[in-house]
């Protein structure tokens, strides 16, 4: 790769969340194995990041190569419309084997904004299959979604990812987030906001959407699990659907399959992604119960309305089977468990620095929440002269690195945001 291709990148390519006049510097991966990406300068740098949640079990893996490999040679794609194949079979029976019982209709699509659409086009779809036309949504604030419309409508409006389109979306319901964090004790009153909003306008909710137990890039809020009882409650007494985005968390992130298995609680509708594939391929999953899917069938139109192009995409199918076969090897249930212990100690102590505000630790989530803004530019910098891969946010550091990194490679991640913390500069 030449130093033109490098200069083209940074004129030409629009990359995330980034200035086209301005933009944070890229750095060139030239491949991956394991946990570790090779620049192009040849230096091999730890993923802290998983890219975004997805690679669990770091990258080249030889089961999924392989299942990748075999699927290629019969077939990349085909439309799903009106044609099905064996590895979406397959994947369709491995998800609803994974989930509870009453989710056993899967909806497959190519992205997590796309598996949020799609729960909330089914739920408005549901209610007027009833003869009801309820449009407006309830969830809670700190919440993120995805980047697409819908996704972005039920995201928090204040979030300065989203905020200038809030006036163009339709307006939807928000709770106070809960305070009780997962490892403290519940507050009653946590509930309270959630309660009164679903109180007042329960008859105009078509569904309420969280994410449970752990809220992403809204905050990385970790909350008490009693929560997520009390909306399941309430839902269930004003007969309205719930949806939980587990896009980020499901697959053992937090320590359990599912988050929403912290509460022992069961949603409506499901929606998956990123890891769903291993981190290999763009895949994702809605599902849900028969009866969301059966009034769904009975309406005017008799189908649900949406089918994307890439829907049940046979190599994403494949990698996503090889992802669940590695899976009930059960090795996350060990690996995950152990980069909590680890993470705990290593990080908590940093609650005592004057530019710490919290620290929080879930299965193998750390996240160190700052008194100042993070120098982005500078302390990626820093992050990959000394050997790691981890992309901050605003006042967040957050590492979710993949589950087979070894006791010494999560001690040189952590190692080096300890030392990050002895360099003001890195903050604003």
């Amino acid at each position: 790769m030449s130093q033109s291709d490098t200069f083209f990148d940074y004129k030409h390519i629009w990359h995330p969340y980034t200035s086209m006049i301005n933009p944070i510097p890229c750095y060139t991966v030239m491949s991956a194995k394991g946990v570790y990406l090779k620049l192009k300068n040849g230096k091999n740098i730890i993923d802290g990041m998983s890219s975004w949640w997805s690679a669990i079990h770091g990258y080249n893996h030889p089961i999924l190569n392989k299942s990748l490999k075999k699927q290629i040679k019969k077939m990349s794609h085909v439309m799903f419309g009106g044609i099905t194949h064996p590895p979406a079979i397959a994947l369709c029976q491995k998800l609803i084997s994974l989930t509870p019982n009453k989710l056993d209709c899967v909806f497959l699509s190519d992205s997590g904004s796309v598996a949020i659409e799609v729960a909330i086009k089914m739920l408005i779809q549901y209610w007027q299959s009833l003869g009801q036309k309820r449009k407006l949504f309830l969830t809670i604030r700190n919440g993120y979604h995805g980047d697409t419309f819908a996704a972005i409508s039920v995201s928090d409006p204040k979030n300065s990812f989203h905020k200038i389109y809030h006036n163009l979306l339709p307006k939807n319901l928000f709770a106070d987030a809960p305070i009780s964090s997962f490892h403290k004790d519940w507050n009653t009153s946590d509930i309270t906001s959630f309660k009164k909003i679903i109180e007042e306008n329960a008859p105009k909710i078509a569904g309420v959407i969280l994410e449970p137990i752990v809220q992403g890039v809204g905050g990385m809020n970790f909350y008490h699990p009693t929560y997520l009882k009390k909306i399941k409650n309430l839902c269930k007494y004003y007969s309205i659907p719930l949806i939980f985005d587990e896009i980020a968390t499901g697959f053992g992130r937090t320590g359990k399959m599912f988050a929403f298995e912290h509460a022992n609680v069961v949603p409506d509708i499901l929606c998956l992604g990123k890891s769903i594939t291993g981190g290999t391929i763009t895949l994702a999953a809605t599902l849900t119960s028969r009866n969301i899917a059966d009034t769904i069938s009975k309406s005017e139109t008799n189908c649900f309305m949406h089918g994307p192009t890439y829907m049940g995409n046979p190599l994403a199918c494949a990698a996503a089977n090889a992802n669940i076969k590695i899976l009930n090897t059960n090795q996350w249930k060990t690996q995950v468990p152990n980069i909590e212990k680890q993470l705990l100690k290593k990080l908590l102590p940093l609650i005592n620095h004057p530019y710490v505000i919290d620290v929080r630790v879930l299965g193998a989530i750390g996240v160190i929440e700052c008194s100042r803004l993070i120098n982005i530019f500078l302390i990626q910098k820093f992050f990959v002269k000394n050997g790691v891969w981890i992309r901050p946010f605003k006042k967040l550091i957050y590492i979710l690195p993949p589950y087979i990194i070894t006791n010494r490679e999560l001690n040189k991640l952590t190692n080096v945001i300890l030392e990050a913390f002895n360099h003001h500069a890195l903050f604003i």
